[in-house]
């Protein structure tokens, strides 16, 4: 059984339609939902508790307070394990991934399939080119610090191997916040994983109010120190 975790926080335009595209897909094996909701003030998780009484595919955890996307993923990740799933896929809630992708990244044979704006077929259709620009430049800059050879380092789409999760201590992950992203693929590169990059088309949302901030960006260049090889 393959588990999708999508962590949210004020995404009651978005969790809706988002489950529905995940449950329509088409797959070779089953595919469960779990939302991981942060106690969201504008109901997401009452919609989502809605979608798990009309679906027995859909699950809900809720949490007290919003304490970051790294410690929601942890949360999710450990329920998808305990509920007996042999792969765990990562996504945004806001169609920022599309759930039409999603098939083929199952497809590929790798321990860790990472969703990537930036291999050949990858794009980020929208973005200015400072923007690009910025989020290039820190992907290099990750790559040079840290030796991982990963070449969209901080992407959040990902679909994991229940062995790879097994081994990754994950109640010892020191992120909070988006640098999860960076610091989790670090330590699969480290455990000898085998990684592949597929390439995505990676849009903004068009409903709801982007997560983002300036300090992403510092917070991820922190982490790459700290990896330092």
């Amino acid at each position: 059984m393959t588990c999708v975790v999508i962590p949210t926080y004020n995404e009651r335009d978005n969790i809706r339609p988002m489950v529905e595209a995940l449950l329509g897909l088409e797959i070779s094996e089953p595919l469960n939902v779990l939302v991981v909701d942060d106690n969201s003030p504008d109901g997401t998780g009452v919609i989502a508790d809605k979608l798990a009484t009309e679906n027995s595919r859909v699950a809900v955890l809720h949490r007290t307070e919003k304490a970051g996307l790294g410690k929601a993923y942890v949360a999710g990740f450990k329920c998808a394990l305990e509920y007996g799933a042999t792969r765990v896929v990562q996504m945004d809630c806001d169609f920022s991934h599309d759930p039409a992708a999603l098939p083929s990244l199952l497809a590929e044979e790798g321990d860790l399939v990472i969703g990537s704006r930036y291999v050949e077929g990858g794009s980020t259709p929208g973005w200015p080119f400072k923007r690009r620009l910025i989020s290039r430049a820190g992907g290099l800059f990750i790559r040079v610090v840290t030796g991982m050879p990963i070449k969209d380092p901080t992407g959040g789409f990902k679909v994991w191997k229940r062995e790879l999760l097994e081994k990754m201590d994950l109640d010892s992950i020191a992120s909070a916040g988006y640098s999860f992203q960076l610091e989790m693929n670090h330590r699969a590169w480290k455990l000898g994983a085998k990684i592949i990059e597929h390439s995505i088309t990676f849009t903004d949302r068009t409903r709801g109010v982007s997560k983002i901030t300036a300090g992403i960006a510092t917070e991820s260049i922190k982490i790459a120190l700290k990896l330092h090889r």
